[in-house]
């Protein structure tokens, strides 16, 4: 084999196997929930960041293992962009390659940052750090994505205990920091430097399912009933106006049998007339709500006709608290919710003057809402107090717990998954919602459109779940809690301080190293 082609194969193995390796990452996450397996995937890119003879060599690393991560951990968004985009298929697997080019950009920085502050005495700390300033700027440019963050391969096993503690994000950290603890027993260090991070990561491992007695919360001794409702409409005929009547109705007959909970809750626009000319269902759904001894909370879209505002809402029908005597619900009650993170391209669409021109992805059916606040008073239906998030919300943990109160009882989260048909994505989108259920300790509910619609434990712990694609019904009792979590208490801001701390120190050291170069 000719030299050039050797070493130009030698230089091309390390990102092939990045790429692997990224894509094996998916397998941590729902439905496969291999929760082990991100230690051995970064381990890799932590070891291949070390061996790089650059930061822009380790950046280009970092750039192929998050190619591979979401390229497969975020195949789902293609279903939506293929069956309802409007695209041809080349266009649209163009408009894919561009959102996980945008996405790999993100390991890329903390793999050049781990390169570029060199100190491998220190890798495992040092890669943490980046990778946590990494994803912080993740969920929160260009409104922020954080799907697929290594911390919620741990919802169900692994460090899930520490959840309450430190929250999705300070699992990450410790994922992150223990993957470099394996690569730095390779590395060319002191012993003390070789095995100590590996001891002190296995450690962490070992005590993490006793410190579930320092959660925060208890039991509260109330239970309650609830109904979640699964209509299962299809997504092309949602909007369709012939269909307004016939899925409004498909939701009553669902729901009639089963009034006698203590909750009733439809999907996100579940309702798929707009709020103003809806009053005559909503007042019949009110009233039948509180005859009898129940409250609905569902999706339904608001209109404003002189500012041309549309608010993606939950609305409460039927009793607020558990002595009303007259239904909740008006138009422009305050009881309801609407929606703060609106997802791009989805509800609303940057520079749409230009981009509603170019595809019928740009211009789809309720694709510009108007944001609502991001702090809003809970829900109150049937006396229960609920912190609401509408679909993409969920996977906010800092939105969930601006809006946690201290009578805040149940977490509720909506939506409509049809977009992305029979694939991974609604699976991940429950296991988010479970993380949210255990860092603030409190039961969630989550009714979706076709799937997937369960309830969640305190404890992250399913505890129903409905079959997808299917028009049915889900009762269970839920056992409520008191306390606050830790996580609830302070959130990310000491992980936040500890990461800053250690950047500002080890880029202080390599300016001195540096300058004693020079």
């Amino acid at each position: 084999m000719p030299v050039v082609v050797k070493s130009r194969l030698s230089a091309l193995l390390p990102h092939l196997l990045l790429l692997l390796a990224g894509g094996c990452s998916t397998l941590a996450f729902a439905p496969y929930a291999l929760w082990w397996l991100p230690l051995l995937t970064l381990a890799l890119l932590a070891l291949l960041i070390s061996r790089a003879g650059s930061a822009r060599q380790a950046a280009l690393r970092g750039f192929s293992f998050g190619v591979g991560w979401f390229g497969m951990g975020i195949s789902w968004v293609h279903v939506s962009i293929d069956q309802f985009g409007g695209l041809p298929l080349a266009a649209s697997l163009a408009l894919m390659g561009l959102l996980v080019a945008y996405l790999a950009l993100f390991p890329a920085f903390a793999s050049w940052l781990t390169a570029r502050l060199r100190q491998p005495a220190v890798l495992p700390l040092l890669f943490a750090a980046s990778w946590t300033l990494a994803e912080w700027l993740r969920s929160c440019l260009l409104t922020g994505f954080p799907w697929l963050s290594m911390g919620y391969s741990q919802t169900s096993a692994g460090l899930t205990d520490l959840a309450p503690l430190i929250g999705e994000t300070g699992i990450s950290f410790i994922l992150v920091f223990a993957a470099g603890a394996l690569a730095q027993v390779l590395q060319s260090v002191s012993a003390i430097y070789r095995y100590g991070y590996l001891l002190l990561a296995g450690a962490v491992f070992a005590i993490s399912p006793s410190l579930s007695q320092f959660n925060g919360w208890q039991y509260s001794g109330e239970q309650l009933s609830i109904l979640l409702v699964q209509g299962n409409v299809k997504q092309e005929l949602r909007w369709v106006p012939e269909q307004e009547w016939p899925t409004m109705l498909k939701y009553m007959d669902l729901t009639r049998p089963h009034f006698q909970t203590d909750l009733v809750i439809w999907p996100e626009a579940a309702i798929p007339r707009l709020e103003p000319v809806a009053d005559e269902f909503l007042a019949n759904l009110d009233r039948a709500a509180l005859y009898a001894d129940t409250a609905v909370i569902a999706g339904i879209l608001d209109y404003n006709v002189k500012s041309s505002e549309a608010w993606n809402n939950l609305i409460v029908l039927g009793k607020r608290e558990k002595h009303s005597s007259n239904g909740d619900y008006f138009y422009g009650h305050a009881n309801r919710y609407s929606k703060h993170h609106l997802l791009p391209i989805g509800e609303f669409v940057p520079f749409e003057t230009w981009l509603r021109q170019l595809a019928p992805i740009f211009d789809l059916p309720m694709s510009s809402f108007s944001r609502g606040a991001y702090v809003q008073p809970n829900l109150v239906a049937n006396g229960f107090h609920l912190l609401p998030a509408i679909c993409f919300e969920i996977a906010f943990p800092a939105q969930i717990r601006a809006n946690m109160t201290s009578d805040t009882q149940l977490l509720l989260t909506v939506s409509n998954d049809a977009w992305f048909g029979d694939s991974i994505g609604p699976q991940q989108h429950l296991q988010i919602a479970q993380m949210r259920a255990l860092e603030f300790g409190r039961p969630l509910l989550r009714a979706t459109n076709n799937g997937v619609t369960a309830t969640v434990d305190a404890s992250g712990v399913i505890s129903k779940r409905l079959p997808q694609f299917t028009a049915a019904v889900l009762q269970d009792q839920l056992s409520l809690t008191s306390g606050q979590t830790p996580y609830a208490r302070f959130g990310d801001w000491p992980l936040w301080l500890f990461s800053s701390l250690l950047l500002v120190l080890f880029a202080a050291n390599a300016l001195l190293r540096q300058r004693k170069a020079g």
